[in-house]
């Protein structure tokens, strides 16, 4: 893709993960073009990236004088079609993501790296569907993206060397430290955490142990940086529920069918850190 200054990522999605991604780019000097058909996304998409830019620089998790990528915010798909990479960042919904990586294909350059940011569709499963899928790739970006610099990449039975070497520069470009792994329901992040973090909520539900001792024992017991269901909140429990179903749907494997009190949090809207409450309370959120 050449220096920095000739980069230039599309991200579509301006939600939680396409924000945190767009932060880790523009932070890294790489301009992006922030794409979402959501008006209200949209309008707040400048302004959430900036919070996420300034906490990244408290964090010291980006330089904090280092150089900023412009940043454009756009509805249009075709405003994208001059990107050397893009990565699509929307809804865990196969249905959804073949439908846009098709939009994509018809405007981007032919040899243009198309990534899918997914914590468990199969790449294969989306391939099978779009056009030039051997430029097609998967990549499993940690929330926040900036904050976490080892990212889960996944190579689809289609997917090209060309598009991977484009996956390892693009990676490089932001700092972050790629681990390629094969294909298949949840890869091996989402299908080891996501079951796990079922269990603790089921634990919970059961009236074993509160959130707070669940995550305390797996901290203090299991050496668990953060918790399984502080994670759950940081992922998002609607994020985590989608997922659940994919691999429950995908695998049969009935101990990732998403339990009752993750399904309650959803319809309640407690989602987590984004909503202000999910397992735990966030003030200010």
């Amino acid at each position: 893709m050449g220096s920095t200054s000739t980069r230039r990522i599309a991200v579509f999605g301006a939600g939680v993960m396409g924000v945190g991604i767009t932060a880790l780019a523009v932070g890294s000097g790489v301009p992006v073009v922030l794409v979402d058909v959501d008006p209200a996304k949209l309008a707040t998409a400048r302004e959430r990236v900036r919070t996420e830019l300034r906490l990244a620089h408290m964090m010291g998790a980006l330089p904090r004088n280092g150089p900023v990528g412009e940043l454009v915010t756009t509805g249009s798909v075709a405003d994208a079609a001059s990107a050397t990479a893009v990565i699509e960042a929307i809804t865990e919904s196969a249905e959804l993501k073949i439908k846009l990586q098709n939009e994509i294909a018809g405007i981007v350059a032919a040899g243009t790296v198309r990534i899918s940011n997914t914590s468990s569709i199969p790449i294969g499963e989306i391939a099978a569907q779009v056009t030039r899928p051997e430029h097609l790739a998967g990549i499993h970006f940690m929330n926040p993206p900036y904050l976490i610099k080892t990212v889960e990449v996944i190579r689809g039975p289609n997917t090209g060397e060309q598009a991977m070497a484009a996956v390892a520069e693009l990676l490089a470009g932001l700092n972050r430290r790629p681990i390629v792994v094969g294909d298949g329901p949840g890869f091996v992040t989402s299908r080891v955490l996501h079951r796990m973090i079922n269990e603790a909520a089921r634990v919970v539900e059961e009236g074993r142990a509160s959130a707070e001792d669940v995550d305390a024992l797996m901290e203090g017991c299991l050496g668990h940086p953060t918790g399984p269901l502080k994670t759950a909140d940081l992922i998002g429990i609607d994020n985590l529920v989608d997922s659940l179903r994919v691999l429950h749907e995908r695998t049969g494997d009935e101990a990732s069918r998403p339990c009752d009190l993750l399904l309650r949090l959803v319809d309640a809207g407690d989602l987590g850190r984004k909503s202000g409450r999910g397992f735990y309370e966030y003030a200010g959120a």
